[in-house]
C-alpha cells in the first residue's frame, strides 16, 4: 500500500477557510426599550469555540439590542496579546492555567466554567477498514491521518492520546497525513483517503463536515487533563458591568449552552459537564 504524506501549511489553510473569525455581528432588530440597546459588547475567544460563539451572539443581540464585537483565535495568542498591551471584555480562553494566570495579574477579575472538549475517533461514513478500537490504530494494513503541527494543544494532545494508548509509534508509521491544522484531517477521513483520526467532536459538527464520517469514543483514561476544560471570564476593562454578567449569565444558561452542545462541546452545567468540573478542578480561586 502506498502512503502519501504531505505536509499541509496551517495558515493558508486558515486563510482559506475563515478559521479565525474576527469583527462585529451585524444586530438584528430588536425591540424599543431594551436596556442595552445602542450598547456594544467585545468577546474574544478560543477559535474553537467559534461554531457555538457566533450563534449565540446573535441570539443575544437579538434579545438585548447589544452588538458584539466577536474575535475567535488561537487561545494562547489571544492570552498573550491581553497579558501585554490588548483588552477585551469578555475572554473565554482553552487551558485552565491561561485563565488563572491573567486572573493572578489582575487582567481577568474572575471566570467560570464555560464547557469541555471531546476527542474520538473518526472514520470514514461505513467505517471501511473495520477500526473498531483506538489500538486499531497501529494495524499496519490501517490509514492513519495525524495533525501533529497544529496549534497546540490540538495537535499535542492527539499525539499524547495515541502515546498513553501505546500506539504513537505504529500511528506514525501507518500515517498518511502529517498536518498542521486539525481541520484538513477531516476531508482526509470523508474522502476514505485515509482510514481513521482522532479528533475533537467539535470538528465533526462543522456544517461541511456534519454527518460524513462515523464517530467512536475514545477512553477517557487516554485523554490528557489540559486541553479538555474551557472557561469565561470578565476583564478588568469591562465598560458596563451588568451587560457583561448579563451576557456571561446567558451563555451559561440552559439557552446558551445549546449552543455549544450543538457545536460538539459538553456543556458546563449538564450532568457530565458537572462531573469534569469536579475532575478537572475548574473553580476560580
Amino acid at each position: 500500500m502506498s502512503r502519501e504524506n504531505k505536509k499541509i501549511s496551517r495558515r493558508s489553510f486558515i486563510r482559506a477557510s475563515g478559521l479565525a473569525i474576527t469583527g462585529a455581528l451585524a444586530a438584528p432588530a430588536v425591540s424599543s426599550g431594551s436596556k442595552f440597546k445602542n450598547a456594544s459588547l467585545r468577546v474574544w475567544s478560543c477559535g474553537g469555540l467559534a461554531e457555538a460563539f457566533m450563534p449565540a451572539n446573535r441570539f443575544y443581540e437579538q434579545e438585548t439590542g447589544c452588538t458584539i464585537a466577536y474575535t475567535g483565535a488561537f487561545a494562547a495568542a489571544l492570552g498573550k496579546s491581553l497579558l501585554g498591551k490588548a483588552t477585551t471584555e469578555v475572554f473565554a480562553p482553552r487551558v485552565l492555567e491561561l485563565a488563572r494566570k491573567l486572573k493572578a495579574v489582575g487582567k481577568m477579575l474572575y471566570f467560570k466554567p464555560l464547557c469541555f472538549t471531546k476527542y474520538v475517533l473518526v472514520t470514514p461514513a461505513g467505517n471501511p477498514a473495520g477500526i473498531n478500537s483506538i489500538e486499531d490504530m497501529a494495524r499496519p494494513d490501517v490509514r492513519v491521518v495525524l495533525t501533529p503541527g497544529a496549534s497546540p494543544p490540538g495537535g499535542a494532545a492527539s499525539m499524547i492520546i495515541l502515546k498513553k494508548a501505546g500506539v504513537l509509534e505504529a500511528a506514525k508509521k501507518n500515517a498518511v497525513l502529517m498536518g498542521d491544522c486539525v481541520q484538513m484531517a477531516m476531508p482526509y477521513i470523508i474522502n476514505s483517503r485515509g482510514d481513521v483520526a482522532v479528533v475533537e467532536l467539535r470538528l465533526t459538527r462543522i456544517p461541511q463536515f456534519r454527518g460524513k464520517i462515523d464517530i467512536m469514543e475514545i477512553p477517557d483514561k487516554f485523554i490528557p487533563p489540559k486541553p479538555v476544560p474551557f472557561t469565561i471570564g470578565v476583564m478588568k476593562w469591562a465598560k458596563n458591568r451588568e451587560l457583561v454578567e448579563d451576557y456571561i449569565n446567558f451563555i451559561l444558561s440552559e439557552k446558551g449552552q445549546t449552543y455549544f452542545e450543538e457545536a460538539g462541546f459538553i456543556p458546563a452545567f449538564s450532568e457530565e459537564g458537572k462531573k469534569l468540573i469536579e475532575k478537572y478542578g475548574v473553580r476560580d480561586g
